[in-house]
């Protein structure tokens, strides 16, 4: 039988690639890209995964944390043995569960071109979306719906604003 093709060639070492950097390549690969600090600063890379996050007191496997009971003997069987693992970094978890409680913060803001154009609206026509609708200002061409909505939301993001240019246009009816 034939031999298989390049077996009796003559095996070379190759001194154009950096061994040093090849392993750090590899290691980098290797270990797992962690995105939260605190697992990341309290990640030992010298154990897995799973004894990584149990240390941390947290699942590797949500199916095995909670698993789905479905019928009695299963369930008598499950709660005979009741391994819990030992947690020896609970400031994770604590950490975790403070970020996780801090309330959002929603930042709801509109373009400055649409505060410019509703302003503009009210100022010039108050709440005369058809007059709005024919404005040249309007240059994409909004229906009166469409303009009557991006008010409403100037209103409801921008109150004191709106109050204030609510006052103002009053004070110059009540002057002139």
């Amino acid at each position: 039988m034939p031999n298989a093709k390049g077996k009796n060639r003559k095996k070379k070492f190759n001194y154009n690639i950096n061994r040093k950097r090849l392993k750090q390549k590899m290691l980098k690969k290797a270990n797992p890209r962690i995105a939260c600090a605190l697992i990341r600063k309290a990640w030992n890379d010298k154990r897995s995964v799973a004894q990584n996050l149990a240390d941390m007191g947290i699942a590797s496997d949500p199916n095995r944390a909670i698993p789905i009971k479905k019928n009695k003997q299963r369930k008598m069987a499950t709660a005979s043995r009741n391994e819990k693992p030992v947690v020896t970094k609970p400031y994770v978890i604590n950490e975790l569960e403070a970020e996780a409680n801090i309330p959002e913060v929603k930042n709801n803001t509109l373009s400055k071109g649409i505060i410019d154009y509703a302003r503009y609206m009210i100022e010039n026509y108050k709440d005369n979306y058809e007059a709005m609708a024919r404005d040249e200002i309007n240059y994409y061409q909004d229906t009166p719906k469409q303009i009557k909505r991006k008010i409403e939301c100037y209103k409801s993001w921008y109150p004191a604003e709106y109050s204030a240019l609510v006052d103002s246009m009053q004070l110059k009816m009540d002057t002139s």
